[in-house]
């Protein structure tokens, strides 16, 4: 989890939302430096998928003693869903009770790594400015290497945690710190740099728009082998707007055509989905409720704030 807003929230007992379920079992969470996230959580992943490894080698060299159909049973197990999920789980309780009686330190290592056997999920979890700005080399340099890692980007649009200047991912017309008189130039279009990969899975979610699209995009994601990327609209007190309307507001940005819903499922034959709607409302419809772009709505007697108004418009038809 990258330093920021996210970090923060996430980190401040004992308000964490991290929680444990009925069995005990919750997320490792760690918190790496801003700059540097996207690497620090592939190095998880990395040290992960070692320890994974020790254990089915561990697992095949005493095949015999443990059995061989049992041991051919974990190592051949797809680890996807939900019910994976708890078939491997029950085997590698089973494994355990096998080896209670063993000792030795190949032993000992068996017994320390037989978890990692049922397959860790690694979430790379930031904000805009990481994975837009000053973390993106990092980002892309991740999502090139084909590991199985799951980046969510908290997407305000502006960087948050520092008092709200503009970030690349700033929209076209909003007033943000260094943007004062509105960003002259379109957002950075991150989702479609990491779909000309061609092997990454990538979505586009709102939940205050469409919960059941983002349950079904996260749990893609999990689910695809590979890297995927999950861009989510994170409402944010720098859009000047009230909070508690921030999932109103998410549903006239989707309508609007602002933030479109996708998911890019590289395994399908046909990889792009498009599951928001074609806009049904005027782009200014959802600008005229933030303040940071309700201050070109009221001077847009000024060409010039007129002009970004139209050309955000333009944007979204092209779209």
């Amino acid at each position: 989890n990258a330093t920021g807003c996210s970090s923060i929230y996430g980190g401040n007992l004992p308000t964490t939302p991290w929680s444990k379920d009925i069995y005990g079992r919750g997320p490792a969470w760690n918190n790496s430096l801003f700059e540097d996230n996207a690497e620090f959580g592939l190095g998880m992943r990395l040290a992960l998928d070692v320890k994974q490894n020790r254990a089915k080698r561990l697992l095949n060299d005493d095949r015999e003693v443990i059995g061989a159909e049992f041991v051919d049973a974990i190592l051949a197990a797809k680890v996807i869903t939900q019910a994976d999920v708890r078939a491997q789980r029950e085997r590698i309780t089973d494994l355990k009770v096998r080896l209670a009686g063993q000792e030795g330190l190949k032993w000992d290592d068996l017994r320390r790594l037989a978890d990692t056997l049922v397959e860790p999920v690694v979430w790379i979890i930031g904000g805009d400015g990481w994975a837009y700005d000053i973390g993106y080399g990092g980002l892309d340099h991740v999502l090139a290497g084909r590991h199985n890692v799951n980046i969510m980007v908290l997407d305000t649009e502006v960087y948050s945690n520092t008092g709200g200047q503009s970030s690349k991912s700033t929209g076209l017309g909003a007033i943000a710190k260094f943007a004062a008189a509105g960003k002259d130039v379109p957002k950075k279009d991150l989702a479609k740099m990491a779909m000309a990969y061609g092997y990454v899975y990538v979505a586009k979610i709102a939940m205050g728009a469409d919960e059941n699209h983002t349950l079904k995009a996260i749990r893609e994601a999990v689910e695809y082998d590979g890297p995927s990327l999950i861009i989510a609209y994170g409402p944010c007190i720098a859009h000047g707007l009230d909070m508690a309307q921030g999932p109103s507001q998410q549903e006239k940005a989707v309508k609007s055509g602002y933030w479109p819903l996708f998911r890019f499922d590289p395994r399908l034959e046909k990889p792009l989905q498009i599951d928001s709607k074609p806009p049904s409302i005027p782009i200014i419809e959802y600008l005229k409720h933030e303040t940071r772009f309700k201050r070109l709505i009221d001077s847009a007697a000024d060409p010039e704030n007129h002009e970004l108004i139209d050309a955000a418009q333009e944007y979204v038809n092209k779209q």
